[in-house]
């Protein structure tokens, strides 16, 4: 097998799990998990202060919620690092904040959620972090492509235990 060969196989892998990936993002951030989708248009609130009362619960802010919104996003960074090579640093970071401020917008158009200002900073953080991760991981290895394998081996098997808990969570919502 050639290595171009092998190298577009390991590239359409790489956009099919992305793919998948964006799917549950919007799935988790905008539809709250929901089929099929009956709280379309109770709650609609916006937050333009960060990390302020909306993150507060019992007199306490609420890192669960900051950390996995970072969480949720970490893998958005490393997928842009691998399938938008020849974009700047600061173009894919604008990318997550694009995302992000869209997930945002649509919870407020649908009436689905909250949408918070600091959701979008966690969220930037966390794609932040994730571009950090995969340029560690290139360093590391020294080879972009062994990188890229790693990371789909890695996606392949986050992707199908997201999609196991995910089938898990909404079976036992209903």
């Amino acid at each position: 097998m050639s290595k171009t060969n092998d190298d577009n196989k390991t590239n359409n892998l790489t956009k099919i799990l992305f793919i998948i990936y964006m799917i549950a993002l919007f799935w988790i951030i905008i539809f709250k998990f929901d089929i099929p989708f009956s709280n379309l248009g109770y709650m609609r609130s916006i937050n333009l202060i960060p990390f302020s009362e909306s993150l507060i619960i019992n007199d306490k802010l609420n890192f669960r919620e900051m950390i996995m919104n970072a969480v949720i996003f970490l893998p958005l960074g490393i997928y842009l690092e691998i399938l938008f090579k020849k974009y700047s640093t600061g173009r894919k970071i604008f990318f997550v904040f694009l995302i992000s401020f869209i997930c945002e917008v649509s919870q407020f158009i649908l009436g689905v959620g909250a949408s918070d200002i600091t959701d979008i900073i966690n969220n930037m953080i966390g794609g932040i972090i994730g571009i950090a991760i995969y340029k560690v991981i290139v360093k590391i290895i020294k080879n972009d492509v062994k990188a890229q394998k790693i990371i789909n081996v890695i996606a392949t098997i986050g992707t199908i235990f997201m999609t196991l808990l995910l089938i898990i969570i909404t079976i036992s919502n209903h």
